[in-house]
């Protein structure tokens, strides 16, 4: 003889209360586990910023925007600023090398030492008649400086 599914009889107040638990605890967990994936992918991006070479902390400040932390990459035609606290890939400014030129360093102010990473100078840049600062360490500017120096000479090169 077949068995015949019994159909269950589910009153008012059933698994409400089961269900309002269920979401209660599933809605924070899985913030808080969206807020750990961002950070791990934070940290990860982090990490391979700074292995790859070519690359170093450097803060920006444009005009009047205020000073944004950041990473420094070189290629061989761009200097490419990345900002420290985002995941994605493309660069928020690009730099034509070409373009850019060095007017020097200097120290910073109160007001900028809060804003910037300690032990950093203020580099003085303009790019296509705008100035940009970029907060470095000494290092950094060294390097900076050699980058922008070995291109190739006005009028022999491709660019220039």
């Amino acid at each position: 003889m077949p068995r015949l599914p019994i159909p269950l009889v589910q009153g008012p107040d059933s698994n409400t209360l089961m269900d309002g638990l269920s979401i209660a605890f599933i809605a924070p967990a899985a913030v808080i586990l969206l807020f750990a994936f961002t950070l791990f992918a934070l940290g990860l991006r982090r990490y391979q910023l700074q292995r790859a070479l070519g690359t170093f902390d450097a803060s920006i400040c444009k005009l009047t925007a205020s000073w944004q932390m950041g990473v420094c990459r070189y290629t061989d035609k761009d200097l490419e600023w990345l900002r420290l606290f985002s995941l994605s890939p493309r660069p928020k400014h690009r730099f034509v090398r070409s373009s850019l030129e060095l007017n020097g360093w200097r120290k910073p102010t109160e007001s900028e030492r809060s804003k910037i990473q300690p032990g950093a100078i203020i580099v003085k840049l303009s790019y296509r008649g705008e100035e940009v600062l970029l907060a470095m360490n000494y290092e950094a500017y060294t390097g900076l400086s050699s980058w922008l120096e070995a291109g190739p000479v006005i009028g022999i090169g491709t660019w220039r």
